[in-house]
């Protein structure tokens, strides 16, 4: 089964993007490969614009602050796992100290001599060349625990982040189970109450995939046919969970 996410509001979209580059960030983040550092960096430089254009850490305060009262009201529902809900608590708690003791995200980044020497060559196609960005060629070839310490410190500087993004992400995705539906001739629409992420999962086998618009109180899913980019017309039974 292929697995497909979509987001229903414009900050959840957010999220997600922020979650996609986090992982890319700590994948490339050992230098493993030789380009391996074409992506971090780009991971990092992504992460920072986008900073500068929604004040994050502002909204997963208050994300997780929501989250927290939800829980708390489940205190008192008979059958609930009493150990469970205080540990969700716990890590909610845990990660909102941490937000709220932390610096503006990105700040210090932008305030790094040798990030900010390298970043705007970044956003020029092949703008990292050594004739470009010699600054970059010397620290390519220091020795890599150099490298490797000089990472974590960049790293650790987003560990706020990743810690309260990764925590809310999973806490909306559990809010909900696959169930099998059927797009009827490749359509298929449906309301939903106030949902964030829509998580589907198709055969790989048919050649599919979904294109889906909609928002946080409907939605609709259009299966297109992979080989000629045209509507698929036959019925698909696929699964999906609204978060």
């Amino acid at each position: 089964m292929l697995k497909f996410e979509h987001p229903l509001t414009e900050k959840v979209r957010i999220y997600l993007r922020v979650e996609a580059l986090m992982r890319q960030l700590h994948n490339s983040a050992h230098f493993a490969a030789p380009l391996d550092y074409q992506l971090f960096f780009r991971s990092l430089f992504d992460l920072m614009d986008l900073f500068e254009q929604i004040h994050i850490k502002s909204e997963l305060t208050k994300d997780l602050d929501k989250k927290k009262l939800t829980f708390k009201n489940w205190a008192n529902v008979p059958g609930v796992d009493q150990a469970v809900l205080s540990g969700v608590l716990n890590d909610i708690d845990e990660n909102f100290k941490n937000l709220m003791s932390s610096e503006r995200f990105g700040q210090s980044l932008k305030e790094d001599r040798f990030l900010s020497t390298i970043r705007q060559r970044f956003s020029i196609p092949g703008g990292s060349c050594c004739f470009d960005l010699p600054s970059l060629h010397f620290w390519l070839h220091q020795p890599l625990q150099r490298r490797l310490a000089d990472a974590t410190v960049w790293v650790e500087k987003l560990a706020p982040l990743h810690g309260a993004l990764e925590l809310l992400l999973k806490l909306t995705r559990e809010t909900a189970h696959y169930k099998p539906q059927i797009a009827r001739n490749g359509f298929f629409q449906s309301d939903a109450d106030d949902a964030n992420i829509l998580r589907l999962e198709i055969p790989t086998d048919l050649s599919i995939y979904p294109m889906i618009s909609g928002h946080k109180n409907r939605f609709v899913i259009k299966f297109i046919n992979f080989e000629t980019s045209m509507a698929y017309s036959q019925d698909v039974e696929f699964k999906l969970a609204v978060c």
